[in-house]
């Protein structure tokens, strides 16, 4: 078990809660199907290349971040703040593309219901996450964070 007195002490692990949207919105999509784009727009091709994107996005930024030596898993330690890939251009890509892949699969499934499971995500991932990293990670890095976060925005 992790020591939580060194972490940012999130309410839920992040790729539960991406799970739980995914999951949340497929099953009322079977449910009850909500499509949303017109019949004529090739849902299946678009998603999938969204979601690749945000697969390709997930995966550059885990291993920026393991390159840097620091701690993917959000129960274990920051080791240092990693400004190199794609965190030269947003502050969370992992939970960009998260949200870019919950839009990849509302595309490709054309669920509405799978988009609208995109609002509480994106709510737990900003306030139950992001918000509790960045107090920690001001706690823990001071000045270093404090520089990163005025040259890099959150999301975009």
């Amino acid at each position: 078990m992790a020591d939580t007195a060194d972490t940012a002490n999130v309410i839920v692990r992040p790729p539960i809660a991406w799970a739980l949207a995914v999951l949340a919105g497929l099953a009322l999509n079977w449910l009850m199907p909500l499509p949303f784009l017109p019949s004529v727009v090739s849902a299946g091709w678009l998603g999938a290349i969204v979601f690749a994107l945000a697969l390709a996005l997930v995966a550059w930024a885990i291993f920026a971040m393991t390159r840097a030596g620091s701690n993917v898993p959000t129960n274990l330690p920051t080791t240092t703040i990693v400004d190199a890939g794609p965190y030269r251009f947003t502050r969370n890509p992992i939970y960009l593309g998260m949200v870019l892949g919950l839009i990849g699969l509302a595309v490709a499934f054309n669920s509405l219901w799978l988009l609208m499971t995109l609002v509480p995500f994106a709510l737990v991932i900003r306030y139950g996450v992001i918000t509790r990293e960045e107090v920690y990670l001001e706690r823990r890095f001071a000045d270093v964070y404090r520089r990163y976060r005025a040259r890099v925005r959150r999301w975009l």
